[in-house]
């Protein structure tokens, strides 16, 4: 099994939820990066997702674009990030995603952007201006280099789509909870639970949530219709923030209590 598989199983044995948190790589300057995923385990995470900063990020609402921005201008680049994972891969134990768009995956040359990160033990993409129908660019290397394409799913992808989308892989299927970009919400449409229970249902492989995902009541509220959620924003603006205390708590919320005696 993979990375992803045996922290599902993990997950499914323990009767818990997934919390996967974002951020951005190169904000606060990328030599901060490999400290910071060792405080996301360390906190609890699943796994962790990592951005790539891009000019056009069409995801992204301003939280995460601000981020972006700041690392462009700390000189980040993809071939210095995935240098940096592969040493944040020896001593970071979850899985680790990277979430980027096609065109710095073209720029950087498709065959050696795969080999870069299965080297650096990268387990999956996140690739969100990537369609199905032309998956096949790059498809077969990922599969070929044991990485995981995380593949998403809207309110208004058409559910034999999901099912199509969902027998595909074997990490999880990114569930967008809002009609939009990225960014705190404070609420969501009424049709969403309903939503993610027929994508639960839908899928052989587990459902997470993400989008405007921001605090411990939202998170509770999301899981009893799935596997677990990707937190971004939030997560981005307490790092920028400094607030890791808080970042702790929002983070604990799938962490058993502890009993009185």
């Amino acid at each position: 099994m993979n990375r992803f598989e045996k922290t599902f199983t993990v997950i499914k044995d323990n009767n818990t939820k997934a919390f996967v948190p974002y951020i951005m790589a190169g904000d606060g300057g990328l030599e901060c990066l490999v400290e910071r995923l060792k405080l996301l385990e360390k906190f609890g995470a699943t796994a962790i997702e990592v951005g790539v900063p891009f000019s056009d990020p069409v995801a992204d609402g301003p939280t995460i674009q601000r981020a972006g921005i700041r690392a462009l201008e700390n000189g980040t680049t993809l071939k210095n990030i995935i240098r940096e994972l592969g040493k944040a891969r020896m001593e970071v134990n979850v899985p680790i995603l990277l979430m980027t768009y096609l065109n710095p995956i073209y720029c950087y040359g498709i065959n050696e952007f795969v080999h870069d990160i299965r080297n650096a033990g990268v387990d999956g993409c996140i690739i969100p201006d990537l369609p199905l129908e032309e998956e096949g660019i790059i498809i077969s290397q990922l599969e070929e280099a044991g990485i995981e394409l995380i593949r998403l799913v809207t309110l208004t992808t058409p559910m034999e789509r999901i099912k199509t989308i969902a027998s595909k892989g074997k990490g999880f299927l990114y569930t967008v909870t809002i009609k939009g970009i990225t960014g705190a919400r404070n609420e969501y449409d009424a049709e969403l639970n309903q939503f993610l229970q027929d994508v639960k249902a839908s899928s052989p492989i587990p459902v997470l949530a993400g989008f405007g995902i921001s605090n411990q009541e939202q998170i509770s509220d999301i899981t009893k219709y799935c596997d677990g959620v990707i937190v971004g924003s939030k997560i981005v603006d307490l790092f920028h923030s400094g607030n890791l205390v808080e970042m702790e708590k929002l983070m604990s919320v799938f962490k058993p209590k502890s009993k009185m005696v």
